[in-house]
């Protein structure tokens, strides 16, 4: 019986997540400065109203704004999850390894040095990104302590290294352009997405997520510890490095084209845990969908309440992660007390 109550649970989870995913889908291609009516997008979608402004809108702008909500909040839910499973710390979230601040710099180096295109200024952003997890990789070799505290130590340094570039660069930069383009990047924003941007950022998503799904079972034993995993055969470090090389190339592709979304990574795969109840079976794909959920939700809202204009994505992702971890404190204090 205990078997089928967990696949009963687990149904049930991802239902939940799937039907408030497509709910949040439909109400989100109708939602924005120019509104559609479901009548409207099903027509489009059947092949009519071609050359109008309707459909002009719906495949340029609504889509593309979409369909990337769900691939950076699922990359992000995909990252946290790995991230709190790998290094047992339920704290952990895709800014451990500082690729969120080094990717933030490279968007920032970017804007400064006066890049013309959004092209150029996703490119500076996803080398910094990458470039930071190489210096995390090569400060754990240095220091020979191939730990789960070393990676996040020296994740810790390279962030704050990371973090001391951009506010130089805040000093430097043009206060009537530059610093505002910088300050809207670093709070996370899906207002210019277009198809283009899309498509390279979801190769970079989609393919590292897969590969993470088929060493899943390699992920949970190295949640057991170093030690287990050796006795059962596998490698720690290489392994190690191999899943946060996959993860850092996800949040790297989000933070180059939707800037730095706050607190995803983070909630995310609490709020997956507590609808499963456990991190084998289907986790981390929960993960993504609760992901995917709280960053529509949020897109929704950023340009549904801000009267005619668009708030950035992290104020409404920092609003739905107070109650989360507020909910972990006295979880957290229930269990001392009892």
């Amino acid at each position: 019986m205990r078997p089928v109550k967990r696949f009963g649970r687990s149904g049930k989870a991802l239902g939940i997540a799937a039907v408030l995913m497509a709910a949040l889908v439909l109400v989100s291609v109708q939602v924005g400065s120019f509104p559609l009516s479901s009548n409207e997008i099903w027509d489009i979608l059947a092949g009519g109203r071609k050359g109008t402004t309707q459909a002009q809108v719906l495949w340029t702008l609504r889509l593309p704004r979409v369909w990337m909500g769900l691939l950076a909040g699922g990359a992000l839910g995909l990252a946290g999850g790995v991230y709190q499973t790998l290094f047992g710390n339920p704290l952990a979230s895709p800014d451990l390894t500082g690729v969120a601040s080094g990717a933030s710099l490279g968007a920032a180096c970017a804007i400064v040095l006066g890049a013309g295109t959004s092209a150029q200024i996703m490119g500076g952003a996803f080398l910094m990104g990458m470039a930071s997890l190489v210096l995390v990789l090569a400060l754990v070799r240095w220091a020979g302590l191939e730990r789960t505290g070393t990676y996040i130590l020296a994740g810790v340094i390279i962030s704050s290294a990371a973090d001391a570039g951009l506010m130089v660069l805040k000093t430097v930069a043009d206060p009537e352009g530059e610093l505002a383009a910088i300050e809207f990047w670093t709070m996370g924003s899906l207002a210019a997405m277009t198809a283009d941007k899309v498509w390279p950022a979801a190769a970079a998503i989609l393919i590292p997520a897969l590969l993470i799904f088929l060493f899943r079972q390699r992920l949970l034993i190295l949640s057991m510890g170093e030690e287990s995993a050796r006795t059962m055969g596998l490698a720690p470090g290489p392994w190690r490095s191999l899943l946060l090389g996959l993860t850092t190339l996800m949040v790297a592709a989000v933070v180059s084209v939707a800037g730095v979304v706050a607190f995803v990574g983070l909630i995310a795969p609490h709020i997956a845990f507590l609808l499963l109840g456990r991190r084998g079976g289907p986790y981390l794909p929960l993960c993504a969908l609760v992901g995917g959920d709280i960053l529509l939700a949020a897109d929704l809202l950023a340009r549904s309440l801000a009267g005619g204009g668009e708030l950035p994505l992290s104020i409404w992702t920092v609003c739905f992660g107070v109650p989360v971890l507020l909910a972990l404190l006295v979880g957290q204090r229930g269990g001392r007390d009892g």
